[in-house]
């Protein structure tokens, strides 16, 4: 191979079957003797369970099993935190609506959901509890007694120089409160599998996943088993965006084949899916910032509380990651944040896409718009300014290292584009033009933001990759097998993944092969998460290939005739920077890995008689290191986008009293390719990141973050109002109009 694999667009390895329609996705899996389950859910959202009466369901034709908490070897689970029961025992407490009391297997689906309706339970309601910010109160409703005398789940402080310092050097103080919605991830693919016995006796499930070897250990638990006793494969995913991290459906499917040892099918419907599952977390954050007259920032108090829900699922690590990141990709000398994770009767919330990075920019963005405007500065030279540089220390006392100038690169590149011009250095807005109509009013606006690549805070991320080289006579590699245990979600990892190991074999991509994805047969890859594969399983996938080629110099040296060479390598990303958690006291240490940058424009026009927002434009440069496949990286930024539009537009899930007022798809408003930008300009910037395969970062959460800031600014651009609670609906800009009036 004499040109470069790395930086071609290079096709997805599985976009042939896919529109073909030849690939299968959980719920396409059958076999033969196979049983059918539902789930019986709870009817409150909080309540004791006094009494479980499955005897009518039992009876009824066509039922094989009603299991129930008896039937569960060890009855707690959680991908963090096991704070969770499979199923609701007599005695103990249903927290949400999506609590499981039993699970009916019968011969049919129809046999099934007739006789889930015939399992009786006899509930005593309890109080319930609902915004996180009452429920840290001393009297309110508890919803874990077990875990302490406060619904407070987590509490990070983080202390940085001294704030009354910083307020007191300002020439300028402003303060601001936001609010962010609880989201649904709305992928296109429900909840589906299959479970059974394989045929060395494992408890095996097919479903999608997100960590497939981590639902191993905790099904394992759950079931009391080995974790050589069982097995995860994990077909074609249609869709996760984070809401596949948490297991909704492989430890029900586990539980039942354990049971009856038949095959047992479950799929669940759209309206399940949305009312019994994880969301995004609504955020409550309230800002003070204080800046001196030529717009150098001096100091920043934070106060971010998050909604829990029900269960700890990955609220601790998102709390974290916001925390890290609370005052934005900016010079703070002074700062002081407070950020809580609480527990209530709502929705449990998880991972999503930009995992607690995603809320934050709504809140420091805004508030740089706040200062640029009260300084008469413009928000991109006020950015330009503050933003981090090489050898700059971060919030939590870290030095900046590695491929930073990606950050201020992505807003120079950005700016240009939509037109400001830098005049002598000073940066200067662009001529928006006339508004299409006498009552829309254009505006434009700017956001940047930065996050994580790879786990963070002390976890040892790692990922291990094994490649089978089959070799020629001479040598020539005929073919290379990748065995690697990473979920592609869509995001087109394995492609990406391919190419770094054609890059390093010098052979060409349509050589290598990834193994399908089955825990009895890869190594663990972590999860698909934290914009990491392309960083961290890159990593291992170039040291393993690096291996597998000395291995075969070595035996075409020794001229064994051996076929077939096999090296495997891990990677950790603590060889890029190790990471530490926060000190209890001061919040200080080494939070990430690596990072990547990301710089979004949005123009938009505002009518004032509807508070109806449309995006003409949005300009979306993204730092990605080195572009390992360019026609990925576009799609991602589209993707993104598309996702933060709905955020910062129309997207929210309702909640009332604790149970889901957003019931079925049709009252969950994604945007359509009517609500997309009419033109979107994707940047690809490309400052390498040292430690990086081939000077790669990730990109996959990045595209997200920097939309909905960047429409709100625009909003205020365009009208003089400021939009501070997501997402920004006609209504609510309307409102607002009408209070500036």
């Amino acid at each position: 191979m004499s040109e470069s694999v790395i930086g071609t667009s290079a096709t997805r390895l599985d976009i042939h079957t896919k529109v073909q329609g030849r690939r299968k996705y959980p719920q396409d899996f059958n076999m033969d003797g196979q049983l059918y389950a539902v789930v019986v859910w709870a009817e409150h959202p909080h309540a004791i369970v006094k009494h479980i009466d499955t005897s009518a369901a039992e009876a009824s034709p066509g039922v094989v099993r009603v299991i129930t908490y008896k039937d569960v070897p060890v009855n707690e689970y959680g991908i963090n935190i096991k704070d969770q029961p499979v199923l609701v025992a007599e005695g103990d407490k249903v927290r949400w609506m999506g609590d499981r009391i039993a699970i009916v297997v019968a011969e049919s689906q129809r046999a099934a959901e007739q006789a889930r309706k015939l399992v009786k339970v006899d509930y005593e309601p309890l109080p319930v509890v609902t915004d996180p910010r009452e429920a840290m109160k001393p009297d309110a409703p508890r919803v874990h007694e077990e875990r302490g005398e406060s619904n407070v789940l987590h509490h990070i402080k983080i202390r940085k120089g001294d704030v009354e310092v910083g307020f007191a050097e300002a020439d300028v103080v402003m303060d601001g409160y936001f609010t962010t919605p609880a989201v649904e991830h709305i992928y296109m693919q429900p909840e589906a599998g299959i479970g059974y016995i394989d045929e060395e006796g494992r408890v095996t499930v097919i479903a999608a996943a997100q960590w497939a070897h981590d639902d191993l250990q905790q099904i394992a638990h759950l079931l009391n088993l080995p974790e050589d006793q069982v097995r995860e494969i994990v077909p074609t995913i249609g869709g996760a965006f984070g809401g596949r991290e948490d297991m909704y459906i492989q430890h029900l499917l586990a539980l039942a084949a354990y049971v009856v040892r038949r095959p047992v099918k479950m799929v669940w419907t759209r309206e399940e899916s949305i009312q019994r599952s994880g969301k995004r977390h609504p955020f409550y954050m309230k800002y003070k910032v204080g800046a001196k007259r030529d717009g150098t920032l001096t100091a920043m108090e934070i106060e971010i509380i998050t909604d829990a829900g029900a269960y700890a699922s990955t609220s601790i690590p998102v709390l974290s990651n916001a925390a890290t990141f609370a005052a934005g990709p900016y010079k703070v000398p002074n700062a002081k944040v407070d950020a809580y994770t609480v527990y209530t009767n709502n929705a449990v919330t998880m991972a999503m896409r930009g995992f607690g990075a995603t809320q934050p920019p709504v809140g420091y963005e805004s508030m740089m718009d706040r200062l640029a405007e009260a300084l008469g500065m413009d928000p991109v030279e006020l950015r330009m300014k503050n933003l981090l540089e090489e050898g700059d220390v971060a919030l939590t006392g870290n030095v900046m290292r590695g491929g930073v100038a990606g950050l201020k690169e992505t807003l120079r590149q950005a700016a240009l584009a939509a037109g400001w011009r830098n005049v002598k250095g000073q940066w200067i807005k662009p001529d928006l033009g006339q508004a299409s109509a006498p009552y829309r009013r254009r505006g434009i606006g700017v956001a940047v933001a930065y996050k994580n690549v790879g786990y963070s805070l002390g976890f040892d991320d790692k990922t291990t990759c094994r490649v089978e080289l089959s070799l020629a006579p001479n040598g020539d590699i005929l073919r290379a097998l990748l065995m690697i245990g990473a979920s592609d979600v869509g995001e087109g990892v394995w492609t990406a993944l391919a190419q770094i190991a054609a890059e390093t074999l010098k052979i060409d991509v349509s050589k290598v092969r990834l193994a399908f994805l089955d825990t009895a047969k890869v190594p663990d890859a972590g999860s698909s998460s934290a914009s990491r594969h392309v960083f961290v399983s890159g990593n291992a996938v170039m040291r393993a290939c690096q291996e597998a080629l000395a291995k075969r110099d070595a035996i075409l040296r020794a001229e064994t005739g051996e076929t077939k060479v096999v090296a495997q390598a891990t990677y950790h990303g603590r060889e890029a920077r190790a990471t530490t958690p926060f000190d209890p006291q001061t919040g200080l240490c080494e939070p990430h890995c690596a990072y990547g940058y990301a710089t979004q424009i949005a123009l938009v026009e505002v009518d004032t008689e509807t508070g109806e927002v449309e995006v003409l434009k949005m300009w979306s440069a993204h730092d990605v290191g080195k572009a390992i496949n360019p026609e990925m990286v576009i799609g991602q930024i589209g993707g993104g986008v598309h996702m933060g539009v709905g955020y910062a537009l129309t997207e929210y899930f309702i909640q009332q009293g604790g149970r889901a007022q957003t019931r079925h798809m049709s009252e969950y408003y994604i945007p359509t390719v009517r609500d997309m930008p009419r033109e979107l300009v994707p940047i690809i910037v490309e400052v390498p990141d040292p430690w990086g395969p081939y000077g790669a970062k990730g990109l996959g959460e990045m595209t997200t973050l920097p939309t909905a800031p960047a429409i709100l600014n625009a909003i205020h651009d365009a009208t003089g109002v400021w939009i501070d609670s997501l997402p920004a609906t006609p209504e609510r800009v309307w409102r607002a109009l009408q209070r500036k009036r």
